[in-house]
């Protein structure tokens, strides 16, 4: 039944792992996304090879192979962070330019717990069929679950206890390119379609991969939107966009033509035109970011279009969570964090502006102030 999964997870030997693919296929049939049973698919494998070398079958896991896990991605190197530039920033060092921190050498907090929970609902699928150990492996937290429990969207998250051996999680920054640094990575590309791209993701906010299945048909030039498919519920949806990014998309449709068959708009420019694909817009990027020495990324213009947004005295709150379409208003709260970057100007006068002399009230005598507080 391996044909029913768009991935499947495999051992040493190219045989699929039944237990895993019977977890994969209830997600599916839960309306999961297919990249989504990819990354399930990823971690599980990670733990089925953490118990294939210390030879413990998944049925007999228990809370000791959960630290094991643990305890080596804590320590582990990541061998996606080796793929980078000779003389680029190492791993973990912070961008002097975009006061970006680079991908550390290790696995991430984030990682890790994402992990834990991906084999907790292993077993927590296979338990409810009264397979594998009568104890979860992965340890559970309680109070999480009793402070996640009916709790309206629009109150502020109550605070739990984390489960034993879960990280520490930081809260996500915004990372929004300022104005200067945008209009430099803007000049820094090479053609209309990348120019046009540019645009169409920092007026929208749409994500990567949303923009680049939009079609002839999903533009609407006199509405001044986009309709993508949502990345969270995959409904058909309309994003804003500039009347300047429909002008850059224009004049690059004029340039190369129309898409043949009601295809992706956003195509390759080498070859055979093809869909542009979410790795070769990133590369777009990437080049932009090696000739500039700055490291943005594609979810950074996301984040630019969101703060720009939320700045914005004649947009309101709720407003922008609609135009972003976040879950909850705390995400797009987030937004209308003010970074030190902006302050520089104001620290500037503040630093400039002479200390100003005590005074006192006029109705307190001079010489009770003196004995109080001393000669000044």
């Amino acid at each position: 039944m391996a044909e029913s999964l768009p991935y499947v997870a495999v051992d040493g030997s190219g045989r699929e792992i039944e237990p895993v693919s019977r977890y994969l296929r209830d997600l599916l049939l839960g309306d999961v996304s297919p990249l989504t049973c990819r990354s399930y698919g990823h971690d599980l494998l990670r733990w089925f090879r953490l118990l294939w070398a210390v030879d413990v079958g998944w049925e007999q896991a228990t809370e000791a192979e959960t630290a094991t896990l643990v305890g080596w991605l804590r320590s582990a190197p990541n061998p996606q962070r080796r793929r980078r530039l000779a003389g680029g920033l190492a791993a973990g060092t912070v961008n002097p330019k975009t006061g970006k921190p680079a991908l550390g050498s290790g696995y991430a907090p984030r990682t890790i717990a994402h992990n834990l929970s991906v084999v907790h609902g292993f077993y927590a699928f296979h338990l409810h069929f009264g397979r594998g150990p009568a104890v979860n492996p992965v340890p559970d937290s309680r109070s999480r679950r009793r402070a996640l429990a009916h709790v309206s969207p629009i109150e502020p998250a109550r605070p739990h206890r984390r489960a034993r051996l879960r990280p520490k999680v930081p809260v996500r920054q915004p990372r929004a390119i300022p104005d200067p640094q945008w209009e430099e990575l803007f000049a820094a590309m090479r053609c209309t379609r990348d120019r046009a791209l540019l645009a169409c993701y920092v007026s929208s906010g749409a994500r990567a991969s949303e923009l680049l299945g939009v079609q002839l048909g999903d533009v609407e030039w006199t509405k001044g939107q986009l309709w993508v498919i949502s990345k969270g519920t995959r409904l058909r949806q309309a994003v804003p966009v500039s009347p300047e990014a429909l002008a850059y998309l224009a004049g690059y449709l004029e340039e190369v033509g129309l898409p043949a068959g009601g295809g992706p708009v956003w195509r390759t420019r080498r070859g055979e035109p093809r869909p542009l694909s979410y790795w070769a817009t990133r590369r777009i990027l990437q080049r932009a970011d090696e000739q500039l020495g700055t490291n943005w990324t594609l979810h950074d213009l996301r984040h630019t279009a969101a703060t720009r947004m939320a700045r914005d005295p004649a947009l309101t709150l709720v407003e922008v969570q609609t135009i972003l379409r976040h879950a909850h208003l705390s995400t797009t709260a987030l937004y209308t964090a003010v970074r030190l970057d902006d302050l520089l100007d104001q620290l500037a006068e503040h630093y400039q502006r002479p200390a100003e002399p005590a005074r006192w009230s006029a109705t307190y005598d001079a010489d009770d102030v003196a004995a109080v507080f001393g000669d000044r």
